[in-house]
Parts: structure tokens; sequence; C-alpha cells
């Protein structure tokens, strides 16, 4: 009896600990802007901005940025702690459209799960 009531006084104790440490890391701000990103991936591709956004990719926070150049459309990524120039990549004409479908989706279900 002593031994049960032992136990279980030590898995009560523990459980906040385990509650702690299974929290998600608070989010972090962006340490450059928009319009920081904005130039260093100008710089990078000049061009026109096509669409940009501030996401979460791959576990990081980054400014996307689709950008018209005279040959193509690149994506350019930039990190929003470092300001670093992550990803410039072409885009084909399929990569835009799935990723156009994907945000279309992302956006519908963000509208459903808001609280009325």
């Amino acid at each position: 009896m002593k031994l049960t009531f032992v136990f279980l006084a030590g898995v009560l104790l523990a459980t906040p600990l385990v509650a702690q440490t299974s929290k998600p890391a608070p989010r972090k701000p962006a340490k450059i802007t928009m319009a920081q990103a904005k130039e260093k991936a100008l710089a990078k591709q000049p061009g026109v901005i096509k669409s940009q956004e501030l996401e979460k990719e791959h576990g990081k926070l980054i400014y996307s940025f689709d950008i018209q150049t005279a040959a193509a459309i690149h994506e350019v990524n930039i990190d929003a702690y470092t300001g670093a120039v992550i990803e410039d990549s072409i885009e084909s004409p399929a990569a835009e459209a799935r990723e156009a479908a994907a945000d279309k989706t992302k956006a519908a279900s963000q509208t459903k799960k808001k609280p009325q």
C-alpha cells in the first residue's frame, strides 16, 4: 500500500514537468522587416515581385518572394532571423500552379478554423 502511494505521488509530481517540456517553443518574431527582406530579394534577382509572404517552411520562418525577371519567375527566400538568402530557384509553371493550389487549400482551412 505504501509503495503504491509513493508511486502515485511520484507520477503526480512528475506530470507538470512533462507538461512543461511538451509545450511547443514560443515563436520568435522576425528580426528583419518585410521591406528589408524585399530589398535583399530584389538585390539577388532584380525584377517585379509577383507575390510575397512571411511563412514557416521546414521549421524556419522565411520571407518568400516570387520575382518575375526577363527570363523566368524566381522564388527567392530570405531567412526572417538572419536576413540571409536561403533559396533562389526558378519556378516552373507547374510548380507555380502547385504552390497556388496549396495556398488556396491552406487559406480555406484557416477560414474554417476561425471562431464565429
